[in-house]
């Protein structure tokens, strides 16, 4: 894979070259706002996209069933990152891809000290398999997390820390760990958060108390209504 970076004339190179020289034109107040949204800012979003998702999942009226269903998928979003991660491990220890500013001259390089192997991003991996297992939750969030993981790539092919295919190569990752393991997380999670939801104390990370006293306001009158078509029935 680092022959892929061998010569100057390789697409990967070239756009590497075409979107890291916007940080040369740009104003230096810019290049630090793209180094702290790419560094930082963009993994911090996704938390709070998630955290939103389930804020909103949870105060949605439905059955128990449904709640730790939908609950389980938002729980198994961080973790699919977490696994991504840890699969990349071994990946960046056999490609052994340097960071495209030990082999190319005149980039403009917004995060210095990266001493690590380039392929594949460890960033571009956690963000994408976050928004795909939040997609996989929610269609709406998931589809701003999506949008969220493709700035990030962006970001750090711009902070000259990444080729392309590195970030392509993150984005495959994590969306191949969050959609492929998603059923066994499912098979895992739901039946735990369906204790979770039983707990006295505990039961309101999955269900609101709002979303249960729905739930159960919508299963009263549909009985006092059978109850009142029997009695009609007696009586005629």
């Amino acid at each position: 894979m680092a022959g892929l970076a061998d010569s100057g004339s390789n697409p990967d190179v070239d756009l590497l070259y075409d979107i890291n020289g916007l940080a040369k034109d740009a104003p230096h107040w810019l290049d630090r706002v793209v180094e702290f949204v790419g560094e930082y800012g963009l993994l911090f979003a996704m938390i709070l996209l998630i955290m939103w998702c389930w804020w909103t999942v949870r105060r949605r009226p439905g059955s128990a069933e449904e709640a730790a269903s939908s609950v389980a998928a938002l729980v198994w979003a961080p973790l699919a990152a977490a696994v991504a991660v840890l699969v990349n491990v071994p990946i960046r220890g056999f490609v052994e891809r340097p960071r495209p500013f030990l082999d190319h001259q005149g980039l403009e390089v917004l995060v210095a000290g990266k001493t690590d192997y380039s392929f594949v991003s460890d960033h571009a991996t956690i963000t994408m398999a976050m928004a795909v297992g939040l997609f996989v939750a929610n269609r709406k969030f998931g589809l701003v997390g999506l949008g969220t993981a493709l700035l990030e790539g962006f970001c750090r092919i711009y902070m000259g820390v990444h080729y392309p295919t590195d970030v392509v190569g993150g984005f495959a990752l994590g969306t191949a760990v969050a959609l492929l393991l998603s059923p066994l997380a499912s098979l895992l999670l739901t039946p735990l958060l369906k204790a979770v939801e039983r707990s006295p104390r505990l039961g309101w990370a999955v269900r609101s108390r709002a979303a249960r006293a729905g739930a159960r306001d919508a299963v009263i009158p549909g009985a006092r209504s059978g109850a009142a078509d029997k009695e009609r029935d007696l009586a005629a």
